[in-house]
């Protein structure tokens, strides 16, 4: 069993399936306005914070991928914390090597990132970034990086909400409730970044993260495109099936980052009353 540590900044705790950098945490606020998600959730209390952001410069932000990771975390928390009702009951992020038990059962290396819903937590081993462009072929880089991170954080807020619970997530297709849910994901990944790149610290006036340039969403867009079902499938020597599909296509993938990152409200990443995906 290899060893397992808490990312996290100060809405989750740091350790260890997307602009420039983060450098701070701020407050975000969706153009489409709050949504109550109080309804749906019990008694639980918020994670406790015991983050290293405040540990972490701006330049180490910019080179070192725990403390890039670790204010991604930040920034993710205090983000849905503005935009959804109840969202801060806030998901653990455990990084691990080789193999962890969690809720869902014992995961591998080879799992890739995923969100556990009986924990409320995301795991995540962190040579899976590089794997992305050994294995998949992705190109990487910081945003790619983050929008993984994000796109498990937006099943937490699904799970909150009730949608994991709604969904038929056992079943597959290209238009199946399964590629729903991980559509609906990346459109919140897509809000998330769209943001941070242009809401500033309260305290400080700085935004989450430097302006995005359009190299940076390619990349962010890329890594979606990488683990697209029908990419993946292809890699493996396979052929394309899209009545297996769990995930969505990577012309999808890219297409419901996109949503997410220029509507910029929730209501847009609807996927379960798109006709079309």
């Amino acid at each position: 069993m290899g060893k397992r540590t808490r990312v996290g900044g100060r809405g989750a705790v740091v350790g260890g399936g997307l602009g420039t950098v983060i450098v701070v945490i701020a407050v975000a606020l969706l153009s489409g306005g709050r949504v109550d998600l109080s309804s749906m959730l019990g008694d639980g209390s918020a994670a406790e914070n015991v983050g290293t952001v405040g540990q972490c410069s701006a330049d180490q932000a910019n080179t070192d991928r725990e403390c890039r990771l670790s204010a991604a975390i930040d920034s993710l928390d205090t983000y849905w914390d503005a935009n959804v009702e109840g969202a801060s009951t806030h998901p653990k992020v455990w990084e691990f090597s080789d193999s962890t038990d969690t809720g869902c059962g014992t995961a591998n290396s080879s799992t890739g990132p995923f969100y556990c819903p009986p924990d409320q937590a995301i795991y995540l081993d962190l040579g899976f970034f590089d794997q992305l462009s050994t294995q998949f072929g992705a190109r990487g880089g910081p945003l790619a990086e983050m929008y993984v991170i994000a796109h498990e954080y937006g099943h937490h807020i699904q799970q909150i909400a009730g949608v994991m619970d709604r969904a038929e997530r056992d079943g597959a297709g290209s238009t199946s409730d399964s590629v729903r849910v991980e559509l609906q994901a990346d459109c919140y990944a897509g809000l998330w970044a769209g943001h941070a790149a242009k809401t500033a610290d309260p305290d400080t006036g700085v935004t989450y993260l430097e302006p995005i340039s359009d190299d940076e969403l390619s990349e962010a867009l890329d890594a979606a495109a990488a683990v697209g079902d029908d990419h993946i499938q292809e890699q493996s020597g396979g052929g394309v099936n899209p009545d297996t599909w769990t995930h969505g296509s990577s012309a999808q993938r890219q297409k419901w980052f996109t949503i997410g990152y220029e509507k910029g409200t929730l209501a847009a990443c609807d996927t379960f009353s798109a006709k079309s995906l």
